[in-house]
């Protein structure tokens, strides 16, 4: 069985941390384009749509790459 709750939740903390890369990071176009993405990911799992794991996985490694290369900057 999927543990969808476990996703929806990483999927939320991506989010909120995506959306607070600076603007004027090389990053906040890409963390953009992967909100929406994952945004839908978030919509489908939520109405009980079954996600296509691997498609969701490439968004959550994608996603955790961003946030690493944008720390990366600040720091």
């Amino acid at each position: 069985m999927y543990d969808t709750l476990a996703d929806e939740k990483l999927i939320t903390m991506l989010l909120n941390r995506l959306e607070r890369i600076s603007v004027d990071s090389v990053w906040a176009h890409r963390a953009s384009g992967l909100r929406g993405s994952l945004l839908r990911e978030l919509d489908q799992l939520q109405s009980g749509e079954e996600p296509d794991v691997a498609s969701l996985r490439a968004l959550i490694s994608t996603a955790f790459y961003i946030l690493h290369e944008a720390a990366k900057l600040k720091g």
